[in-house]
């Protein structure tokens, strides 16, 4: 969420600084929004990683239950 934030932040500051001729502003609001784009990558590619883990886990569980039954059977 913050990642959009600041690219709505970036966004305004832009156009202001766009209107006004301010161009210390227009870049400034193009740094927010840039770091804004990051930030929304980053979460993703975290929210990416946490699933991998997840379903690594859960083969980790399946597998040690099937060798446990496995080796109960024996």
């Amino acid at each position: 969420m913050a990642g959009k934030t600041d690219q709505v932040k970036g966004q305004v500051k832009e156009a202001v600084g766009s209107l006004t001729g301010d161009k210390d502003l227009e870049s400034e609001g193009k740094a927010d929004r840039r770091a804004g784009e990051a930030k929304e990558k980053v979460g993703h590619a975290k929210e990416k990683v946490e699933e991998v883990i997840d379903k690594t886990e859960d083969k980790v569980e399946e597998v040690i239950d099937k060798t446990k039954d496995a080796v109960h059977r024996k």
